[in-house]
């Protein structure tokens, strides 16, 4: 079995069970795609590459266990949202890639709803949308100027809509709500059970997965680990936010770490007060915002309230541990729900996950230096990763399909500056946004100019 240390940490990777370790290559190996990373990102493209072109031979090669990083550790949305949104997606594409690319994430989500009940995956996934809630007037205000930028773009009713404080509390009994925006486009599930599942989907396909099997190096379709060379006609990395540790590749993503609780299950008493019957996923419209979702067991999971960037974006096990933003996690759940003042936090975790420089996922396939690559969801890759396996298996099978014509294919972000401006930058953009949360939570009115500056930004 496992050593415990070596597994994903929290509430997700509890429900697993004992997990076997598959074992590491034997000695050198070869095929025709070699996949870097056995989280969503690498084991969607296995399972599409397998559905595409069945004859290319698929091994996947893995550090820890499959969905050991942000995949089996993050909040358990699958959600149809960009971490930049589509306007700033206009900005750089046009009005029409950027709608597409919209149009594509919403659709993920109704694809990965379909292959878990195809292959019979047990991750609790209920598809109830998904509700940002606004807290006081200055978020409302936002959220009316968010639904009239989707609007702009052709986005209607059903994919977004608007309710007043009234309409809200009537889904879902929180304290201190001046409206709230709701999405269909959203689905709640444990991410760890759909990561390991999905594993083992992977190799009934006939896709070879090595685990405990840390990489090296990457060089033009050869990827050295500690037992040997595996050969590859194509590589891929889907290593997200470990890809800074890659020889190379240290400013290609930025590695931030969000941090999440768990509470034990409710009681009815609870759940009838409150409502949340539709098991939507919920956040706030704070800049450093929090996201919660009702779990199929009857517990809160709550994550966000503080990122943290390590210096040189290093990734360690160490900084999974955040105690202060564990307690202002803690805060933040009875703001929204004062009854649970008392409530017992069973699980705390943290994790990484990855930043492009303009917040702009992209997918690349480069046939001579036998690289491929995807990442950068900024937090939404439970869907987004769906999407780019998709799109890395057309592109690998050299197949034309509507996912290859999408902007974000070829997409390439500058690099973050060198340190210590990396640190600097990220770590004042954070203290910003906690400053203007601040000023909102006090006062109900945007901070002039750096909040403007902040949702032109993010919009």
């Amino acid at each position: 079995m496992e050593n415990l240390h070596d597994r994903g940490p929290g509430l997700w990777w509890s429900g697993c069970g004992a997990v076997r370790p598959r074992p590491a290559p034997a000695g050198d190996a070869s095929a025709d795609v070699v996949i870097v990373g056995a989280g969503f990102t690498g084991l969607w493209t296995a399972y599409y590459l397998r559905a595409i072109a069945p004859s290319l031979s698929v091994v996947v090669l893995e550090g820890r266990l499959a969905g050991y990083g942000a995949s089996g550790r993050n909040g358990g949305w699958c959600s149809g949202e960009l971490p930049n949104g589509p306007h700033g997606l206009a900005r750089r594409h046009g009005r029409e890639a950027a709608v597409s690319m919209q149009r594509a994430a919403f659709a993920t989500v109704t694809e990965v709803e379909r292959v878990v009940t195809a292959e019979g995956i047990d991750c609790g996934l209920r598809r109830g949308g998904s509700r940002v809630l606004a807290r006081n007037q200055a978020q409302a205000d936002r959220l009316a100027r968010v639904v009239d930028g989707r609007r702009s773009l052709g986005f209607g009713p059903d994919d977004y809509r608007l309710l007043d404080g009234a309409q809200t509390g009537r889904e879902l009994a929180v304290s201190e709500v001046a409206g709230s925006l709701y999405t269909p486009h959203c689905a709640a599930l444990d991410p760890a059970r759909l990561a390991r599942g999905l594993a083992t989907v992977v190799e009934r396909q006939g896709a070879v997965l090595h685990e405990h099997t840390p990489v090296h190096r990457v060089n033009r379709g050869r990827v050295t680990t500690e037992h040997g060379t595996v050969d590859g006609g194509m590589v891929v990395l889907a290593t997200e936010g470990y890809t800074s540790g890659l020889p190379g590749l240290r400013r290609s993503v930025a590695p931030v770490h969000s941090h999440m609780i768990a509470t034990e299950p409710l009681d009815d008493a609870f759940w009838r007060e409150v409502g949340w019957t539709d098991h939507a996923t919920v956040a706030d419209l704070r800049w450093h915002f929090a996201y919660l979702q009702r779990t199929s067991d009857g517990r809160i999971a709550l994550g966000g309230r503080g990122i943290t960037y390590p210096f040189a974006s290093r990734v360690l096990p160490a900084q999974d541990d955040a105690p202060a933003i564990w307690l202002r996690l803690r805060r933040s759940l009875v703001s929204f729900f004062p009854r649970l003042t008392g409530v017992k936090v069973t699980h705390r975790w943290g994790g990484p996950l990855a930043l492009a420089r303009d917040l702009e996922p992209a997918v690349r396939l480069d046939r001579v230096r036998r690289l491929a690559w995807a990442g950068g969801y900024g937090g939404d890759g439970v869907a987004l990763a769906n999407l780019a396996g998709r799109t890395l298996a057309h592109l690998i099978a050299g197949s034309d399909a509507p996912e290859t014509r999408l902007p974000w294919v070829g997409g390439v972000s500058r690099e973050w500056e060198p340190e210590p401006l990396r640190w600097l930058g990220i770590h004042a953009g954070s203290l910003a946004a906690h400053a203007v949360d601040r000023y909102e939570d006090r006062t109900g009115r945007s901070l002039p100019v750096v909040g403007r500056l902040l949702e032109k930004a993010l919009a």
